[in-house]
Order: C-alpha cells, then sequence, then structure tokens
C-alpha cells in the first residue's frame, strides 16, 4: 500500500499543475453559461474588449445581439425580463458605454426588472486618472442599481456575478451591475467549478410571513361591504395570478389594475372592474373613495395611482401586501399589512378570507364605467372624424384576441393603449411605468420578441419617443426580429401637448414636431411598412401587421389634437377625474 501511494503521488502533483488556465474573461462567460444565460444585449469597445474577444469562442452557448446604442441594450433585456421572468444581461464598454445605461438602469430600478449589466473599466491602476473613458461607474449607477459592485481581479468575477444574479431576481427584482476593470479580464486563473449564490448573510430577500398580519387583514377583510382590491406587478413578479383569481372568486371582491398590473387579472373575468390611474377608467378612480376596505396587492401607491394624496380614499381601512417593507405606509398608512410574497400572502388569505358575494357593489363599476362608455369610450371607438388612438388599439385588441404581447412607449399611446387593450394573459404588458422613459418601445419589443418567439410582439409607439431609438431598426434588420411595430402618428408630443391645451391655454411650446418619411425610413431597413391615413383601410392593414412572418411597420395617422380621458388632473383627487376637457 505505501508503495502504490507513493507511485502514485507524483502523478496527483502532475495533475495539479496542468490544472486548466483561463481569463478572466473565460470565467466570467462561464458563469453566465451556468446561470442558464442564452442571450446578451451588448455593445463591444476598448474596455470590455478582452470579455468580447473570449466570446467569439462562445457562439454554440452565449447568443449575442449587437444594438445599435447600449441604451437599446438595456431597453431590449428590460423587454426580456419583463416577459421571461429571467434575468436581462447586458454588456457595455466604459465610459460613455457604462452612463448610456443609467436610464434603463433607473427604469428597471422602480419598475423592480430584474438586470444583470457588465460593464467594461479601465486597468486597476490607471483607476481615478481620469484615463481615456474612464467614469466612477459604480458612483454614477449608485442611486439606480439594487447593488453594484467594481471587480479588480480575475478570481473575484466569478463570486460577483453569482451574487449580482441571486440579488437582481430575489425578494423585490431590480438591475445589479458588475464593472471589471481590464486586467481582471485578462488575468490567467486556475478554472474552478462554479458555484450559485444561495444567500448573503445581510440580504434577506424572502420575509417570512407572519399569520397574526394575515389574520388582521382577513379580519377587516371579512368584515367588509364594499371591499375593493387593486392589484399591481408584484402579482405578475409572484406568478401569483391564479391565486388572484381565487382569493376574488372566493370573496366576490372586485379587481383593477395599475399600468404594470395589467395582465395580473384576466379583462373578461366579471369581477375585473377596469384599469386604475390618471387616465384609467372612471368606475376604478370613483369607487376608490367609496370603498370601505382597499386592498392594494403588489403595487406602490405612487402619485398616478392616488392624485392628491389627502383625498386619497379617507373613508376605507387600508390592507396592503408587499414583499418590499420600505413600500409598506410610505405613501398610504395602513390599518392592516401582510409583509411578504403576493403568491404566499394569497394563499394564505384564500384560507383565512369567508365566501361572498358582494353583487350591488360590483355593479356600481360597471355602472360608473357605463357613463363613460357613453362619454368617451363610444365617441373614440366610433369617430366620425379622424381616426383615433382608441379606435386603433380598439381594433388591434379584437383582431389579436387579446393575447398578444403589447409594447408601449410613454404617452398618449400608451394609457390609450392601456384602456383599450384587452389584456387577457399575465407578462404581455410590457410598458415603462415609474420612469416614464420615452424610446422603451422599440427595443424593448425585439427583447420581447427574442424570450417569446412563437408569440406575437406588437410595440405601439407615438412618433416622438419612435425616434428616440429608431436606430434598433438596424438590430431588428440584422437579426431577423419578427416584430411588430404601430406608430400612431399625430405629429406632436401628445401628451405634453395635451396639458399644454388644458392648463396652459393652448400655448404650444415646442411639442409639434415636422416628421421624416416613416415609411421611407422603415424601408431603409428592409422592414415591410404601410401607411394608413383613412378609416377604411385600417382594419385590413392591421390584419396584414398582424399575418406577417416577418417584422413590419405601421404608421397610422391619427387626429392631432386628440386627447385622452378620463384624466385626473395635477393636485385633484382620483374622484374628481374628467371625462371630457373643462370649458375655456
Amino acid at each position: 500500500m505505501d508503495a502504490l501511494l507513493t507511485k502514485t503521488k507524483p502523478a496527483v502533483e502532475k495533475e495539479t499543475q496542468q490544472k486548466k488556465k483561463i481569463s478572466g474573461s473565460e470565467a466570467l462567460l462561464n458563469s453566465l453559461v451556468a446561470e442558464g444565460v442564452d442571450i446578451i444585449f451588448g455593445y463591444p469597445g476598448g474596455a470590455i474588449m478582452p470579455v468580447y474577444d473570449a466570446l467569439y469562442s462562445y457562439s454554440d452557448k452565449l447568443n449575442h445581439i449587437l444594438v445599435r446604442h447600449e441604451q437599446g441594450a438595456i431597453h431590449a433585456a428590460q423587454g426580456f425580463a419583463r416577459v421571461s421572468g429571467r434575468a436581462g444581461v447586458v454588456f457595455a464598454t466604459s465610459g460613455p458605454g457604462a452612463t448610456n445605461l443609467v436610464t434603463g438602469l433607473a427604469d428597471a430600478l422602480i419598475d423592480s426588472t430584474p438586470l444583470v449589466c457588465i460593464t467594461g473599466q479601465v486597468f486597476a491602476h490607471l483607476l481615478g486618472t481620469d484615463a481615456f473613458q474612464e467614469t466612477d461607474v459604480i458612483n454614477t449607477t449608485l442611486p439606480v442599481t439594487k447593488w453594484n459592485v467594481q471587480v479588480a481581479e480575475a478570481k473575484d468575477i466569478a463570486p460577483a456575478v453569482a451574487k449580482a444574479f441571486y440579488i437582481a431576481k430575489t425578494g423585490r427584482p431590480g438591475p445589479v451591475l458588475i464593472d471589471i476593470t481590464k486586467n481582471a479580464q485578462n488575468e490567467m486563473i486556475d478554472e474552478v467549478e462554479y458555484k450559485k449564490c444561495e444567500g448573503i448573510r445581510t440580504y434577506k430577500p424572502n420575509p417570512v410571513l407572519q399569520p397574526a398580519q394575515v389574520d388582521r387583514a382577513a379580519e377587516l377583510i371579512n368584515s367588509a361591504k364594499r371591499p375593493y382590491i387593486l392589484a399591481g406587478q408584484g402579482i405578475l413578479l409572484s406568478g401569483a395570478t391564479k391565486e388572484l383569481i381565487a382569493f376574488s372568486e372566493k370573496t366576490g371582491i372586485p379587481v383593477a389594475c395599475t399600468l404594470l398590473g395589467l395582465g395580473a387579472f384576466p379583462t373578461d373575468h366579471p369581477n375585473y372592474v377596469g384599469y386604475l390611474g390618471m387616465h384609467g377608467n372612471y368606475g376604478p378612480n370613483v369607487n376608490t373613495n367609496e370603498c370601505d376596505v382597499l386592498i392594494g396587492i403588489g403595487m406602490r401607491f405612487d402619485d398616478r395611482v392616488t392624485g392628491n394624496v389627502s383625498k386619497y380614499a379617507k373613508q376605507a381601512k387600508v390592507v396592503h401586501i408587499d414583499i418590499d417593507k420600505a413600500e409598506i405606509d410610505k405613501i398610504i398608512k395602513t390599518n392592516a399589512f401582510i409583509h411578504a410574497d403576493a403568491k404566499e400572502a394569497l394563499e394564505a388569505l384564500i384560507q383565512k378570507c369567508n365566501a361572498g358575494k358582494h353583487t350591488e357593489w360590483v355593479d356600481s363599476f360597471h355602472k360608473l364605467n357605463d357613463i363613460e362608455y357613453n362619454k368617451v369610450i363610444h365617441r373614440e371607438c366610433n369617430p366620425s372624424e379622424k381616426i383615433t388612438m382608441g379606435e386603433v388599439i380598439s381594433n388591434l385588441s379584437s383582431l389579436s384576441k387579446g393575447e398578444a404581447i403589447v409594447v408601449t412607449d410613454v404617452g398618449q399611446h400608451q394609457m390609450v393603449t392601456s384602456r383599450y387593450y384587452k389584456y387577457k394573459n399575465p407578462r404581455t404588458c410590457v410598458t415603462s411605468g415609474g420612469a416614464g422613459t420615452m424610446g422603451f418601445a422599440l427595443p424593448a419589443a425585439l427583447g420581447a420578441k427574442l424570450a417569446k418567439p412563437q408569440n406575437q410582439v406588437i410595440a405601439v409607439i407615438g412618433d416622438g419617443g419612435y425616434q428616440m431609438t429608431v436606430q434598433e431598426l438596424g438590430t431588428i434588420m440584422q437579426y431577423e426580429i419578427p416584430v411588430k411595430i404601430l406608430v400612431l402618428n399625430n405629429s406632436f408630443l401628445g401628451m405634453v401637448r395635451q396639458w399644454q391645451q388644458l392648463f396652459h391655454g393652448k400655448r404650444y411650446s415646442f411639442t409639434e414636431m415636422t416628421n421624416p418619411d416613416f415609411i421611407k425610413l422603415a424601408g431603409a431597413y428592409n422592414i415591410k411598412a404601410r401607411k394608413v391615413e383613412v378609416r377604411e383601410d385600417l382594419q385590413s392593414a392591421l390584419q396584414e401587421m398582424l399575418d406577417s412572418k416577418t417584422s413590419y411597420f405601421l404608421e397610422v395617422v391619427v387626429g392631432k389634437e386628440d386627447n385622452v380621458f378620463p384624466m385626473v388632473p395635477a393636485g385633484a383627487g382620483v374622484a374628481d377625474v374628467l371625462l371630457e376637457a373643462p370649458p375655456c
């Protein structure tokens, strides 16, 4: 036995000596593969060139999408993440490459979108010297990330990636950023087995459900005569759509959805009462100030939902369910709260809450919405003059049966789509909510399509926001991504113009736009295109767009000075919602 051990010792030493060496860049790419990443959105540059050089040999494992601008990369990753539930991954270089991600990071943070962004950085010995394309990315992105870190040694890359994915996807999701110096990318280290992160001592993303909190909430709900559920994106993030339906059906409680919560509850369900917020449906807004128990689930009570907080639901007991403790009592004071994942909380409430019906209360929403239909929707969908945005989206919803993934930009078209598209399925409404980022939709739509290639993906955009990231038509062309693009063109920055008309004496200060020939522009990118100016062509053009097997651009010219109603004016309470423009 001793002889055998003596004989094999040199062989063991030789094996140890021959342990494979890899670069920091390879360690990064191996880590991404181990995390299940298959698509990366990025743009190369000097400080991240070693990673791109290594990426050349990973084409069988990692599919890299070359965008036309780093902002396009991060919005594409957001679209990918929002429909797939996976973390979107972004590569960018140092300096301007990294700072071009800031808008998307801010957008992703407030909208709880999981992203892992990798930026290159100058050599470690040059940090702080104002070297070419050096920017302090860590301090620049600190306010707009859930977590960020700078890595200056190759051995620290894999642990940073593991921690990044864990933080991005757990608890309330959000964007993280890893800034890797060029020397760390080049440095050779021993290849070691990648270990996923399963916990961080100082980070507790999954709160333990407290039975006492559930009991208190159930007590208020069971005693309510006019209870009302506000469903937010937390329902979608936790995968709690079925639980929300079951809870509503057992208790008979009506449900309205926030902007980012659209799709969390089927629009054709009898307990669905509409879309909440500044341009939401009449019934959900008015009855906010009529309910006796208000139940917010996975939503933030942001200003677009509450209007003037001093006038918001003063008569109601408030129950708030959220995984982020910081959101509870931040804006609206609660009478009961459940600090937990929405799915877990709803499962517990289903057991604790009594079966019931609130037929008259639910009907009151529908009666109020009938008023809106007669004053607003009927006119929008059956106009006598120019094509309206509501008419376009109503037709789109019918033709696609409410089953498409619809990605909107920011502005009037966004509010109209939220009102008129009848979302039936979760994770099919993708928009920029909290940040309100113009230019979001086109890149986000291509990311969504790459995540769900079997789904119909339609980008609905205004003529203003479209031109902010129009260069991503090049990405669509290069990778032959069959996304559908619908531009509602009113030759204005429509939402700003609406406020100028209603509250600034029609002083249209720098909101009218002289636009290019969008059809020729699409043609330059080999994208099939059509323009509609008369109502008789609208239905066939929409159907042609939906039937197309390739990317398709459709421009619909709509009324230049059409407005979006209902509307809760700034400083007003939600019950003060306007159904038409006030008299001059």
